[in-house]
């Protein structure tokens, strides 16, 4: 049985090869697999969980490329379409020095774009313990009537749903639209995870405490906000805290914050019970989580590409007991 169903897009990054150039200056680039419910789905099969992905791809050598790579990786296929009419989503990504990134999406529209409410493998995502998605499916129709079809579904049957809207502005008609979309997203989600860049995008503060109160009165039982290597912040109706994250030379941040949802969602299996309303764990557990999460989010730094980076449960346990945690 599929444990979790992850919706959204799946996509072919070009990962410049070399870092601090401009997309014009790069001389070459990497390909990878990547799209964020796509990473966060390959990150929970390496963690050892059975996974399924809802998707479309065109019926081109990319889609191709991209269902070879989540079927070696695990991942059930079972709920990708194909498009004959539209080519797969391309997106070409630069790094700066410090391994943060510039994209530029081929998306006119892309196959991913073009999932209708029809394709949604209705069984796979009731039957699901956590149904995980995006907010990039949210930007235009039909995958927007598609994304919420399965919404309805999944909190019909009693699933845990989890959301990381992953912000990408340059996609967005404007960033007004973004705003209340996501916002509007949020509706659905029991457990939402952001950054901190994100969390000022959304409620006009970067004050934790203030800023996650705030998207709580949107509905999700449970908020966690990344910092980066400053690490993670969880905040719920029972606990509040701040869990310190990593030290590494990142090579490509590209997919780190999906590497976090999934050992997040690693963690939060334990706890999650089928069918029954989602109830965010105690203090110590999400600590547990919060920690194990930011370990998992480190490792996909340290190589280009996002899927290519994200590590097994055996690589994340030697990283954790060999490296030490930063204090805040």
């Amino acid at each position: 049985m599929v444990q979790v169903v992850c919706l959204g897009e799946v996509l072919i990054d070009f990962v410049s090869l070399e870092s601090g150039v401009s997309l014009i200056e790069a001389p070459a680039f990497k390909k990878a697999a990547g799209g964020a419910p796509a990473n966060v789905a390959v990150g929970l099969a390496r963690l050892g969980h059975n996974v399924g992905f809802v998707g479309k791809v065109g019926q081109d050598s990319f889609g191709e490329f991209l269902i070879g790579i989540l079927k070696e990786n695990q991942v059930n296929v079972s709920g990708i379409a194909t498009d004959a009419d539209a080519r797969t989503m391309l997106a070409f990504v630069s790094l700066r020095q410090d391994g943060e990134r510039d994209f530029m999406f081929y998306r006119h529209p892309s196959a991913d774009m073009r999932l209708t409410p029809e394709e949604i493998p209705e069984t796979m995502v009731a039957n699901a313990s956590i149904f995980h998605y995006g907010s990039i499916s949210l930007i235009s129709e039909p995958c927007r009537s598609a994304t919420f079809h399965a919404l309805e579904i999944a909190k019909k049957a009693g699933v845990m749903i989890s959301y990381d809207p992953n912000l990408r502005l340059n996609l967005w008609p404007n960033a007004e639209t973004a705003r209340q979309e996501i916002l509007n997203g949020m509706r659905f989600a029991d457990f939402m995870k952001i950054n901190d860049d994100e969390l000022e995008f959304l409620t006009g503060t970067r004050q934790l405490h203030d800023g996650a109160t705030r998207l709580r009165s949107f509905g999700p039982a449970l908020i966690v906000i990344t910092s980066g290597s400053g690490g993670s912040y969880f905040y719920s109706d029972r606990a509040e805290g701040m869990v310190s994250g990593y030290r590494v030379q990142a090579v490509d941040t590209t997919g780190a914050g999906d590497g976090f949802v999934a050992g997040f969602l690693s963690c939060l299996l334990r706890c999650v019970k089928s069918g029954e309303p989602f109830v965010a764990p105690a203090h110590a557990e999400l600590e547990a989580c919060c920690r194990f999460a930011n370990a998992v989010g480190a490792i996909a730094t340290l190589t280009r590409g996002a899927i290519p980076a994200l590590p097994t449960r055996a690589q994340v346990e030697e990283f954790i007991k060999h490296q030490g945690t930063v204090g805040m």
